[in-house]
């Protein structure tokens, strides 16, 4: 199983903080998101924590928080922050490590770098978050076409919500991708609904990762 897989998603609001959670009760991974921009009383990391097993144990800090709810780099102006992504310490574990990443692909992190600019520098095996709506094929495939000219390792995707089985072929005979999991939307999150879309999808994670 590689040490280090990034979740990055096509889009921003895609369900990459729940995949993140779902994937992590899976596969036994520990949690990072390097970079939060606001709502810091109710962050990314403390939702994951909440959500899957001896949470606090291994969800890790964030690298960089920031307080507006902005883009990072917009963020880190207001907050006077300067975020270098080739200076993050990371965590320490001896479990793999889901790194979650903010935003799209080419969503920025400072004034001079982007999410696959992270990826990019340090080689992440990445797990591409993806949701069927009016306009995901597009924006599926050019997320897909920015890592591969990166050279970006793409471990396959993860669909979050509901099937669209047209959309769904059209990717995997496109790309030549496997779709390797599908989570279902989640009215009412808690561990033990975690707990159950993990149990479906492990076996299927495993496969691959």
């Amino acid at each position: 199983m590689n040490k280090n897989i990034a979740i990055a998603g096509i889009h921003t609001d895609i369900g990459k903080t729940i995949a993140s959670a779902v994937i992590a009760e899976a596969i036994g991974a520990d949690y990072w998101k390097p970079i939060q921009a606001g709502n810091l009383d109710q962050s990314d990391t403390i939702n994951v924590s909440s959500l899957i097993s001896n949470g606090s144990q291994r969800v890790h800090k964030e690298a960089v928080r920031l307080t507006q709810p902005l883009s990072p780099h917009a963020a880190a102006a207001i907050d006077g922050v300067n975020i270098d992504h080739t200076l993050f310490k990371w965590p320490v574990t001896n479990k793999p490590l889901l790194v979650e990443t903010a935003g799209g692909l080419l969503s920025p992190i400072s004034a001079s770098s982007t999410v696959a600019d992270l990826l990019q520098y340090y080689k992440l095996p990445t797990l591409l978050i993806s949701k069927n709506y009016l306009g995901s094929i597009n924006h599926t495939l050019l997320s897909i076409e920015v890592m591969k000219a990166r050279h970006i390792p793409i471990l396959g995707l993860i669909i979050n919500g509901d099937s669209n089985v047209q959309s769904e072929q059209f990717i995997e005979t496109y790309t030549q991708l496997p779709i390797i999991a599908r989570i279902p939307h989640v009215p009412q999150l808690s561990q033990e609904a975690i707990s159950i879309c993990a149990a479906s999808i492990k076996q299927a994670l495993l496969q691959y990762l």
